[in-house]
């Protein structure tokens, strides 16, 4: 017996569109204050926001794609997309953190001028801010709507977010103290936290390519709906879960009395698969209905 849920309804791409122009309008932001300012940091920030329009542009593709339904050869839907992008995408946010070490190492060798006038400085803080709104937005959308993709990409902002506000701290350390090589010794300190952050996007993006079961809290939930159903006569085992993006999966035995009418039986497991989707959105309920009294129903267990 099978059952399933809806779509999620409008599509997730046009949060992803949302982040393109977000990351377009703060590249040029940015490649502004470095010219006003000169600063290697401002150029490391920018060098990381022409990785953001690339990542956003991604993640808009692989939404798209994920939100096609299945077909006769994806029975089980499009969502793992998603991971491809995800994992693509934080390769790109160590990429942007390599980037950003070999722009500084030179200066921090070689010191060079700056002109750390409010202008460049204030065009600095606008960009950060947009990203810093923007980046919050997508991670609490992608968290609600289980988008790793989503909530990659804004993560990957956020972590745009941490690499100009180091910068700026830095530029303002070099304004207090005079000394220039402040500016490319933060930026690489902000390098390696970009580098943890990508390496850590890239191993979820992994792991939901293997196929990971549901979280902990999201199984025990399954589990106390299906331990509810006791007090009628079901039993059940060999629950079983995967993610693929904004989808879930689960499957599960049911043991019901032999005795009962297959009506019985096939109402009462309509009931517990509403009951699981009813505690997870987008899930989709597989179940096998099975006599509690035959022996071989519980061959299985392990």
């Amino acid at each position: 017996m099978t059952a399933s849920r809806a779509d999620e309804g409008p599509g997730l791409s046009r949060y992803a569109l949302l982040s393109i122009v977000t990351s377009v309008a703060v590249l040029s932001l940015k490649l502004g204050a470095y010219f006003l300012t000169h600063a290697v940091g401002m150029l490391a920030d920018a060098l990381e926001s022409i990785v953001n329009v690339v990542a956003a542009v991604t993640t808009f593709w692989a939404l798209r794609v994920a939100a096609r339904p299945a077909d006769e050869d994806h029975d089980y839907g499009h969502g793992k997309a998603e991971y491809f992008a995800s994992g693509f995408e934080g390769a790109l946010v160590c990429v942007a953190g390599v980037a950003i070490v070999v722009a500084a190492v030179p200066k921090l060798v070689a010191p060079t001028p700056m002109t750390l006038g409010p202008l460049g400085i204030g065009v600095a803080v606008l960009a950060t801010a947009a990203n810093l709104v923007v980046a919050r937005f997508l991670i609490a959308t992608g968290k609600k709507r289980r988008s790793a993709a989503l909530e990659a990409d804004g993560k990957h902002l956020m972590s745009d977010v941490v690499t100009s506000v180091g910068i700026l701290l830095a530029l303002g350390l070099v304004a207090a103290t005079g000394i220039a090589r402040l500016d490319p010794i933060v930026a690489i300190l902000v390098a390696l936290h970009i580098l943890r952050e990508g390496a850590t996007i890239v191993r979820k993006a992994g792991m939901g390519l293997l196929d990971t079961a549901l979280g902990k809290e999201d199984r025990e939930q399954l589990v106390a709906v299906l331990d509810g159903f006791a007090s009628e006569g079901i039993g059940w085992h060999a629950l079983r879960t995967r993610e693929a993006g904004s989808r879930a999966f689960a499957s599960v035995h049911l043991l019901a009395p032999g005795a009962w009418t297959l009506e019985r039986v096939h109402d009462l497991a309509e009931r517990v698969e509403a009951a699981m989707r009813a505690v997870h959105p987008h899930l989709q309920v597989v179940t096998h209905l099975e006599p509690r009294e035959d022996p071989r129903a519980y061959e299985d267990e392990r």
